[in-house]
């Protein structure tokens, strides 16, 4: 039993120095190697609270964090939470009190579900599609652009799948809201 014991205890000491120090070290390494501009990462990655500005496209609702990067976190709330369906209520409100003026038949059932809940990370900048769609019309009314510049924007913004089969696609409202400000009437 004690040869055991001492096998188990090197291989947990061997594992833990070659997974949790060596791999790391060797994968922050060889990508600050090929990547040293993008290797940090970059603040496009990070959504932010555009609410108090109806002029640009709302990010996905960052309950736990506030689009904190320091702090990710998810709600951990499970589906049959009061908490949680307390809190989807909330942003459903939110939402449709926000859009409603511009789309008057828009419904809490037509609402894209990113619209409501938070991303795993609480910090995800992108929400889908047609949640960009719903809030395009009043990004094009409040700023007087054309519906149609506004969508073409949505669709230049717009990332598909990773490596063309993984995931959904998903508008950067980050860099959706940089090139509205950038758009000359």
């Amino acid at each position: 039993m004690r040869r055991d014991l001492l096998t188990s205890m090197r291989a947990i000491v061997l594992l833990t120095v070659l997974l949790g120090l060596a791999y790391p070290l060797a994968v922050t390494a060889a990508s600050q190697l090929a990547f040293p501009g993008r290797a940090d990462g970059s603040a496009r990655l990070i959504g932010r609270d555009f609410k108090q500005n109806p002029r640009y496209f709302q990010s996905r609702p960052s309950t736990a964090t506030d689009y904190d990067a320091g702090a990710t976190a998810f709600t951990n709330l499970g589906p049959n939470s009061k908490d949680a369906r307390d809190a989807f209520r909330k942003s459903l409100a939110a939402y449709l009190e926000l859009e409603r003026p511009f789309d008057r038949d828009l419904s809490a059932e037509q609402v894209p579900v990113d619209a409501v809940t938070s991303s795993a990370s609480g910090i995800d900048p992108h929400i889908s599609p047609a949640n960009a769609s719903i809030q395009a019309q009043r990004v094009a009314a409040v700023r007087h652009l054309p519906l149609a510049r506004v969508k073409q924007l949505v669709a230049h913004n717009t990332d598909g799948r990773s490596l063309g089969v993984l995931g959904e696609p998903g508008v950067n409202v980050r860099d959706l809201n940089r090139a509205l400000d950038r758009v000359r009437r």
